[in-house]
Protein backbone atom coordinates (compact mmCIF):
# COMPACT_ATOMS: atom_id res chain seq x y z
CA UNK A 1 0.00 0.00 0.00
CA UNK A 2 1.66 3.78 -0.98
CA UNK A 3 1.84 5.91 1.80
CA UNK A 4 -0.09 9.50 1.28
CA UNK A 5 2.40 11.94 1.12
CA UNK A 6 0.33 14.52 -1.21
CA UNK A 7 0.30 17.25 1.70
CA UNK A 8 3.98 16.56 3.21
CA UNK A 9 5.65 19.63 1.67
CA UNK A 10 4.59 22.95 1.64
CA UNK A 11 2.29 24.09 -1.36
CA UNK A 12 2.09 28.13 -2.66
CA UNK A 13 -1.49 27.33 -3.18
CA UNK A 14 -4.03 24.50 -1.83
CA UNK A 15 -6.43 23.76 -4.35
CA UNK A 16 -9.79 22.06 -4.00
CA UNK A 17 -9.31 18.51 -3.14
CA UNK A 18 -9.91 15.82 -6.15
CA UNK A 19 -10.31 11.95 -6.88
CA UNK A 20 -7.57 12.48 -9.60
CA UNK A 21 -4.63 9.96 -10.19
CA UNK A 22 -2.66 11.03 -7.52
CA UNK A 23 -5.18 10.29 -4.73
CA UNK A 24 -6.10 7.02 -6.01
CA UNK A 25 -2.38 5.93 -6.06
CA UNK A 26 -2.76 6.21 -2.30
CA UNK A 27 -6.40 6.28 -1.57
CA UNK A 28 -6.67 2.69 0.25
CA UNK A 29 -3.83 4.18 3.00
CA UNK A 30 -5.31 8.14 3.14
CA UNK A 31 -8.53 6.76 4.05
CA UNK A 32 -7.19 4.15 6.82
CA UNK A 33 -5.30 6.82 8.51
CA UNK A 34 -7.60 9.30 8.43
CA UNK A 35 -10.88 8.06 8.82
CA UNK A 36 -11.21 6.47 12.64
CA UNK A 37 -13.59 3.29 12.29
CA UNK A 38 -12.78 3.17 8.43
CA UNK A 39 -11.96 -0.68 8.56
CA UNK A 40 -14.81 -1.02 11.27
CA UNK A 41 -17.72 0.31 8.66
CA UNK A 42 -16.46 -1.91 5.72
CA UNK A 43 -16.75 -4.93 8.28
CA UNK A 44 -19.96 -4.32 8.46
CA UNK A 45 -20.92 -3.23 4.96
CA UNK A 46 -20.36 -6.98 4.51
CA UNK A 47 -22.42 -8.52 7.10
CA UNK A 48 -24.98 -6.40 6.38
CA UNK A 49 -25.16 -7.29 2.48
CA UNK A 50 -25.43 -10.88 3.88
CA UNK A 51 -28.17 -10.02 5.82
CA UNK A 52 -30.21 -7.70 3.29
CA UNK A 53 -29.49 -8.16 -0.45
CA UNK A 54 -32.10 -10.52 -1.74
CA UNK A 55 -32.17 -13.14 -4.55
CA UNK A 56 -32.58 -11.48 -8.16
CA UNK A 57 -31.76 -7.61 -7.26
CA UNK A 58 -29.67 -5.53 -7.54
CA UNK A 59 -26.64 -4.01 -5.03
CA UNK A 60 -25.67 -0.33 -5.91
CA UNK A 61 -22.53 1.04 -4.65
CA UNK A 62 -23.01 4.77 -4.62
CA UNK A 63 -19.35 6.62 -4.73
CA UNK A 64 -17.46 3.29 -4.83
CA UNK A 65 -14.06 4.64 -4.95
CA UNK A 66 -11.99 1.84 -5.62
CA UNK A 67 -14.04 -0.73 -4.93
CA UNK A 68 -13.67 -2.35 -1.27
CA UNK A 69 -17.13 -2.55 -0.14
CA UNK A 70 -17.91 -4.07 -3.46
CA UNK A 71 -15.61 -6.62 -3.25
CA UNK A 72 -16.29 -7.33 0.14
CA UNK A 73 -20.44 -7.78 -0.79
CA UNK A 74 -19.41 -9.52 -4.06
CA UNK A 75 -18.76 -12.55 -1.18
CA UNK A 76 -21.79 -12.56 0.46
CA UNK A 77 -24.89 -11.58 -1.94
CA UNK A 78 -26.52 -14.53 -4.09
CA UNK A 79 -25.09 -15.30 -7.45
CA UNK A 80 -27.97 -14.28 -9.20
CA UNK A 81 -27.65 -10.60 -8.00
CA UNK A 82 -25.46 -7.84 -10.03
CA UNK A 83 -23.89 -5.27 -8.06
CA UNK A 84 -23.42 -1.76 -9.22
CA UNK A 85 -20.75 0.26 -8.44
CA UNK A 86 -20.91 3.54 -9.91
CA UNK A 87 -18.11 6.63 -9.01
CA UNK A 88 -17.48 9.67 -11.13
CA UNK A 89 -13.63 9.75 -11.20
CA UNK A 90 -12.44 8.47 -13.91
CA UNK A 91 -9.35 7.47 -12.15
CA UNK A 92 -11.02 5.24 -9.58
CA UNK A 93 -12.89 3.41 -12.16
CA UNK A 94 -9.88 3.31 -14.07
CA UNK A 95 -8.18 1.51 -11.17
CA UNK A 96 -10.93 -0.59 -10.07
CA UNK A 97 -11.37 -1.98 -13.21
CA UNK A 98 -8.18 -3.44 -12.59
CA UNK A 99 -8.89 -4.79 -9.39
CA UNK A 100 -12.09 -7.05 -10.08
CA UNK A 101 -12.01 -10.90 -10.98
CA UNK A 102 -12.55 -11.16 -14.64
CA UNK A 103 -15.75 -11.86 -15.68
CA UNK A 104 -17.00 -15.43 -15.31
CA UNK A 105 -13.50 -16.29 -13.41
CA UNK A 106 -15.32 -16.88 -9.82
CA UNK A 107 -18.55 -18.80 -10.83
CA UNK A 108 -19.54 -18.40 -6.81
CA UNK A 109 -19.65 -14.71 -7.23
CA UNK A 110 -22.00 -12.77 -8.86
CA UNK A 111 -21.22 -10.01 -11.47
CA UNK A 112 -20.67 -6.38 -10.43
CA UNK A 113 -21.16 -3.66 -13.53
CA UNK A 114 -18.81 -0.52 -13.04
CA UNK A 115 -20.24 2.45 -14.09
CA UNK A 116 -18.73 6.17 -14.39
CA UNK A 117 -21.44 8.47 -13.63
CA UNK A 118 -22.66 10.69 -10.98
CA UNK A 119 -24.47 9.01 -8.43
CA UNK A 120 -27.19 11.70 -9.00
CA UNK A 121 -30.15 10.98 -11.46
CA UNK A 122 -28.05 7.31 -11.87
CA UNK A 123 -30.97 4.90 -13.02
CA UNK A 124 -31.98 2.33 -9.67
CA UNK A 125 -34.07 0.01 -9.63
CA UNK A 126 -34.81 -3.65 -7.60
CA UNK A 127 -32.25 -2.89 -5.25
CA UNK A 128 -32.38 -4.47 -2.01
CA UNK A 129 -28.64 -3.17 -0.28
CA UNK A 130 -27.71 0.57 -1.38
CA UNK A 131 -24.30 2.12 0.06
CA UNK A 132 -23.09 5.91 0.21
CA UNK A 133 -20.07 5.14 2.01
CA UNK A 134 -18.62 8.55 2.83
CA UNK A 135 -19.98 9.98 -0.24
CA UNK A 136 -23.34 12.31 0.66
CA UNK A 137 -20.64 14.37 1.52
CA UNK A 138 -19.67 15.34 -1.56
CA UNK A 139 -22.60 16.33 -3.12
CA UNK A 140 -24.15 19.72 -3.13
CA UNK A 141 -26.91 19.62 0.21
CA UNK A 142 -29.03 20.96 -2.29
CA UNK A 143 -29.46 17.56 -4.31
CA UNK A 144 -29.00 15.16 -1.15
CA UNK A 145 -32.58 15.03 -0.78
CA UNK A 146 -33.23 13.79 -4.16
CA UNK A 147 -30.66 11.26 -3.94
CA UNK A 148 -32.06 9.42 -0.86
CA UNK A 149 -35.32 9.69 -2.18
CA UNK A 150 -34.60 8.02 -5.65
CA UNK A 151 -32.76 5.62 -3.70
CA UNK A 152 -35.74 5.17 -1.04
CA UNK A 153 -38.21 4.47 -4.31
CA UNK A 154 -35.50 1.63 -5.60
CA UNK A 155 -35.49 -0.23 -2.63
CA UNK A 156 -37.61 -2.82 -2.40
CA UNK A 157 -39.58 -3.95 0.69
CA UNK A 158 -37.19 -5.59 3.66
CA UNK A 159 -34.02 -3.85 1.64
CA UNK A 160 -31.79 -0.94 3.23
CA UNK A 161 -29.28 1.97 2.96
CA UNK A 162 -26.23 2.43 4.39
CA UNK A 163 -24.87 5.92 4.77
CA UNK A 164 -21.66 6.31 6.05
CA UNK A 165 -20.52 10.52 7.29
CA UNK A 166 -18.23 12.98 8.62
CA UNK A 167 -20.72 14.52 10.68
CA UNK A 168 -20.78 18.41 12.22
CA UNK A 169 -22.21 19.47 15.16
CA UNK A 170 -24.41 22.30 16.63
CA UNK A 171 -22.62 22.59 20.03
CA UNK A 172 -19.23 24.38 19.24
CA UNK A 173 -17.61 23.05 22.47
CA UNK A 174 -18.31 19.64 21.25
CA UNK A 175 -17.76 20.19 17.44
CA UNK A 176 -14.02 21.47 18.92
CA UNK A 177 -13.29 18.71 21.02
CA UNK A 178 -14.18 16.03 17.73
CA UNK A 179 -12.51 18.01 15.50
CA UNK A 180 -9.03 18.42 17.94
CA UNK A 181 -9.52 14.27 18.28
CA UNK A 182 -9.63 13.46 14.83
CA UNK A 183 -6.45 15.64 14.39
CA UNK A 184 -4.81 13.83 17.39
CA UNK A 185 -6.13 10.35 15.20
CA UNK A 186 -4.30 11.83 11.85
CA UNK A 187 -1.52 12.21 13.87
CA UNK A 188 -1.05 9.16 15.40
CA UNK A 189 -1.02 7.44 12.08
CA UNK A 190 1.29 9.88 10.66
CA UNK A 191 0.48 13.11 9.53
CA UNK A 192 2.27 15.75 10.14
CA UNK A 193 0.17 18.99 11.12
CA UNK A 194 1.46 21.30 7.50
CA UNK A 195 -0.72 17.77 6.48
CA UNK A 196 -3.38 18.04 8.21
CA UNK A 197 -4.09 22.09 7.66
CA UNK A 198 -3.22 21.44 3.96
CA UNK A 199 -5.75 18.78 2.91
CA UNK A 200 -8.04 20.36 5.57
CA UNK A 201 -7.80 23.50 3.35
CA UNK A 202 -8.25 21.46 0.13
CA UNK A 203 -11.66 19.87 1.83
CA UNK A 204 -13.43 22.75 2.86
CA UNK A 205 -15.26 23.78 -0.11
CA UNK A 206 -15.97 19.92 -1.28
CA UNK A 207 -16.23 17.71 2.02
CA UNK A 208 -19.45 19.70 4.00
CA UNK A 209 -20.93 17.89 6.80
CA UNK A 210 -24.16 18.22 8.36
CA UNK A 211 -25.49 16.78 11.60
CA UNK A 212 -26.36 14.05 12.60
CA UNK A 213 -30.24 14.81 13.11
CA UNK A 214 -30.71 16.29 9.79
CA UNK A 215 -29.46 13.27 8.40
CA UNK A 216 -32.02 11.32 9.93
CA UNK A 217 -34.62 13.47 9.06
CA UNK A 218 -33.67 13.02 5.61
CA UNK A 219 -33.58 9.31 5.67
CA UNK A 220 -37.50 9.27 7.53
CA UNK A 221 -38.33 12.50 4.34
CA UNK A 222 -37.02 10.07 1.75
CA UNK A 223 -39.45 7.25 2.54
CA UNK A 224 -37.62 5.02 4.75
CA UNK A 225 -39.51 3.15 7.75
CA UNK A 226 -36.20 2.64 10.47
CA UNK A 227 -33.45 4.95 10.88
CA UNK A 228 -30.26 3.47 12.98
CA UNK A 229 -27.11 5.54 13.50
CA UNK A 230 -25.29 2.50 14.68
CA UNK A 231 -21.50 3.73 14.84
CA UNK A 232 -19.85 6.94 15.47
CA UNK A 233 -16.08 7.45 16.34
CA UNK A 234 -15.38 10.82 16.35
CA UNK A 235 -16.67 13.03 13.81
CA UNK A 236 -17.33 10.06 11.60
CA UNK A 237 -20.77 7.99 11.53
CA UNK A 238 -22.60 5.37 9.71
CA UNK A 239 -26.22 4.98 9.52
CA UNK A 240 -28.68 2.28 8.79
CA UNK A 241 -31.92 2.69 7.02
CA UNK A 242 -34.71 -0.08 6.14
CA UNK A 243 -37.83 0.01 4.21
CA UNK A 244 -40.35 -1.91 6.26
CA UNK A 245 -41.53 -5.67 4.82
CA UNK A 246 -44.58 -5.55 2.72
CA UNK A 247 -47.74 -6.62 5.10
CA UNK A 248 -49.00 -10.06 4.45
Amino acid sequence: MKRDRIYSLPHERVGDFTFDDRVVDVFPDMIARSVPGYASILSMIEQLAARFVQPKTNVYDLGCSLGAATLLMQRQVPQDCVIHAVDNAPAMIDKLRTKLPEPGSDLSLCAVEIHQADVCGFPMTNASFVVLNLTLQFIAKDQRAALLTAVADAIVPGGALLVSEKICFDDAGQQSLLNDLHHDFKRANGYSDLEIAQKRTSLENRLLPESMQTHIDRLYAAGFDCVAPWFQCFNFASILAVKAESAA
